[in-house]
Parts: C-alpha cells; structure tokens; sequence
C-alpha cells in the first residue's frame, strides 16, 4: 500500500513539474513564447481600414490667405481604422445617456439591483467598489415611466432634475449641468519625455479630467449675430429628426473624454466575451486626417479628386456656402446626414464639409517643420493657467457654413480646446495592430 501512494505522489511531482517547464521555458528548455490567444485583425463596426502609405502632405493649390501653414512635407502614415462617418448626434447621445444614468444609480437611487451581485461563495471587493450591471439598466431603464421600479426611481431622482425657478412648467428636466463624466489617461509623451527624471513618479504621467458632456446647444445663436436658429437651439440635439446628423456644439475636450468613454465600453464588451482587447479610440492626428481625405489620391484638391467642387452635371459634392451664399444650392441650409454625398475612395463620408473636425494635434504655424516625417503630430497638454495660444487645437474639413477654399484636403485652421461651435463634430481613429491588412504573406 505504501508503494502505491508513493508511485501517486511521485507522479504528481512528474506533472506538476512538467506544467512549470511548459509554462516557463517550453518542453526540452527550448524558447517557445507564452500561451496568448490567436488574434487576427478585423474592422470595428462603422468603420474603414484606412492602408498605410506615404503621401506630400500640404498645400495643393492657392493659399488665398497667404498663411503659409501647409508647406508641402513627404510623409509616411502607418495604417489605422477610422470612422467612416462623422460622430452622429445619437451616438454622442449614448455618452451622454450612459453618464447621466451612472450619476443617477450611484449618487441618487442607492439601489443594489443596479449592481452586479457576487457570486455566492465569492468574497466581497477587497475594496468596497461596486460595478453597475448595465444588462440590467438595459432592461430595467433609470427614467423608466413604467415597470417595478418606476415610482421608487421618480421619487429618488429629483435632485437630478432642475430646482425651484429653473424649472418650466413644473416638468422634470435632468439638469445638464450635473453630467460629467470622470476619466484619466496617461500622457505617453510626457513619460517618455521625463523617464529618466528620478523625481517623477507614475502618477505625475496621469492626467485627470472631470469634463460636461451635455452639448452647447446655444451654439446655434451664439455663433451668429441676429440669426433666428432657436428652432436648432432647441430640437438639433433632441429631436429624432436629427438623430444621424453630426453632433456639433462639443469642445474638443469632450471629444477626447468621449474617445476613453468609447475604449472603455469596447474594453468591457471584449472582456465579456473573453477577445482579446483592441487599441484605444482616438481622435485623428493631423496628417492622419489629411492622409484619410486624399483617399489615396495624389496633388488633388478635394477628397473626391479634384480640381472642382462640382461634377460633370453641375451638382456639389460637399455641404458648404456655395458662391455669395446660397446655403441650401448643396441640399441642406444647415447640416445633413452624416451618410450624404459619395464617400471618398476609402469609403470615408463628408471628409470635406457638412461639419469641421477636430483633431488630437495642437496648432502651430511652424509644425510641418520639426515633426518628423513618419506619423507626424505635435500635441501639448494645455493646462488651465496656460495662454489661450497653446490651446489651440488643429480642425480640418472645413463645414457647412464655409467657402470652398476650406473644403480643401490640405487646408487647416484652429479653434481653442474649450471652445463649441455649430459647425465643428469629431470622428474618432484606432491603430491597427500589426502589418498592413493587405500583405498576405
């Protein structure tokens, strides 16, 4: 009997010895690399893969302005997705839903049912964190007029709704004001800037941002002087009519807030059903901007080629202020459907007109001339105390309200970092991870 309990212990000892060698340095002490999951590359929903390639980024045709900020560069831009779209008024919607629903169940409804229960047996978070079950929002809605909870809820969420004058007509309206959204993310730049700085520590690489997330919808008066547009000030965002028209009135700090939003509820999505995670949401550097416009083509002007801003029959391709400003000549006085016109040859829409974009790269006159010629960008991280220059942000496209010089693939202009406008939306980018999609060695 004693044999045989030794012969078991001894193969045990066998196993469990054979599974640290696979696990550390493969079988026969050969090198074979640690177990990972197969990954193989594919394009995220609505949006294009955009090939990498080298192309002379700058000006094409006449600087009107004479401001000189597009001297030509030849530059290599490695592949990435983006948006094949600009962002729509009911996706920044989803933002918006997800944040104010957050800050209602944690700050106000303090009800578990809302929260992932652990599992039985399981011991509690070590540190007391709880996370929102967003399958049940999902068939259980916080602002629901209906269902087991709907009463419960009403009564609890009144401090989210707006108070004593502000109201009108006594309706309970969310008060925007109370809809920001927490984040943090760290400044690569900074880190590689300072990685030999003993007196740095990793928190000092981390920025954190509490950013409104509502829209200005103001923006529509605001921009203009003496222009009747309160019926936009007050449907554009809300109304259904508009739901897959460019969102406009954000800053492009909420546009970067609503780009970790993006990779974070990918990052829960991919965790669920055990994939493998893909690279952050961004939003496009300049030159990936320019480089996605040209959709491949060489010197032309516009993003469908070029030199003029009609076809053959005479109609526009692109939503702009045609000649001395006949708004509505390209269909629309305002904006349209992010869907409208052809998309250029990589399949992107509107990457000229309807709404200007924002970009991640900062603004500076003299930038074509110390970024270097392969993914260039110049980014800084304008702090609050500094001067209004440094937080100027590059927009390109060109919008709705523009001439035709604007529309053009290598103009570029600015706009500061807190700043909305009616005419300015975003689209985001993600890297692609590995060699380009079309070698298929």
């Amino acid at each position: 009997m004693k044999q045989i309990y030794f012969l078991i212990v001894v193969l045990a000892g066998t196993l469990l010895s054979g599974c640290f060698l696979a696990g550390g340095g493969g079988s026969n002490g050969e090198v074979t690399g640690v177990p990972q999951r197969q990954f193989r590359a594919t394009v995220p929903l609505n949006m294009v893969y955009v090939p990498g390639g080298s192309f002379l980024m700058g000006q094409t045709d006449q600087d009107i302005t004479f401001s000189q900020t597009s001297q030509t560069k030849q530059v290599t831009i490695p592949p990435f997705f983006m948006d094949e779209t600009e962002l729509s008024n009911t996706k920044y919607k989803q933002f918006v839903f997800w944040v104010r629903d957050s800050i209602a169940i944690t700050n106000y409804l303090n009800d578990d049912k809302y929260y992932v229960q652990p599992r039985k047996g399981s011991s509690p978070n070590p540190n007391g964190k709880k996370f929102i079950n967003w399958d049940y929002v999902a068939k259980n809605p916080v602002f629901s007029t209906r269902g087991k909870n709907a009463a419960a809820n009403a009564s609890k969420l009144q401090g989210l709704y707006y108070q004593g004058d502000d109201r009108v007509f006594d309706r309970d309206e969310v008060d925007v004001r109370l809809l920001k959204y927490n984040y943090s993310l760290m400044v690569l730049r900074d880190a590689a800037d300072y990685r030999n700085d003993k007196t740095k520590k990793r928190s000092d690489f981390i920025l954190r941002d509490t950013v409104p997330v509502y829209p200005d919808t103001l923006v529509w008066l605001s921009d203009f002087s003496y222009a009747a547009n309160e019926p936009m000030v007050e449907g554009y965002f809300s109304h259904p009519a508009y739901r897959n028209y460019p969102v406009v009135g954000v800053t492009w700090r909420q546009a970067r807030a609503f780009t970790v939003w993006r990779t974070r509820l990918s990052e829960g999505a991919k965790d669920k059903h055990h994939q493998p995670y893909n690279p952050p949401y961004a939003l496009p550097n300049d030159a990936q901007f320019e480089y996605a416009a040209r959709g491949g083509r060489i010197g032309t002007d516009y993003p469908w080629g070029g030199p003029y801003i009609k076809n053959a029959k005479g109609c526009l391709l692109a939503n702009f202020k045609p000649g001395r400003g006949n708004y509505t000549d390209d269909g629309g006085a305002y904006t349209v459907n992010v869907r409208s016109y052809f998309p250029n040859d990589y399949g992107l829409y509107n990457m000229a007109g309807n709404v200007a974009e924002w970009t991640s790269s900062a603004y500076d006159e003299s930038a074509s001339t110390f970024v270097h010629d392969l993914a260039p960008t110049f980014n800084y991280e304008a702090k609050s105390t500094d001067p209004e220059v440094l937080k100027r942000k590059v927009v390109r496209g060109g919008s709705w309200k523009d001439v035709g010089y604007f529309l053009q693939n290598s103009t570029k202009t600015y706009e500061y970092q807190d700043t909305a406008k009616s005419y300015i939306g975003f689209r985001c980018v993600m890297p692609y991870n590995g060699r380009d999609i079309r070698d298929k060695r």
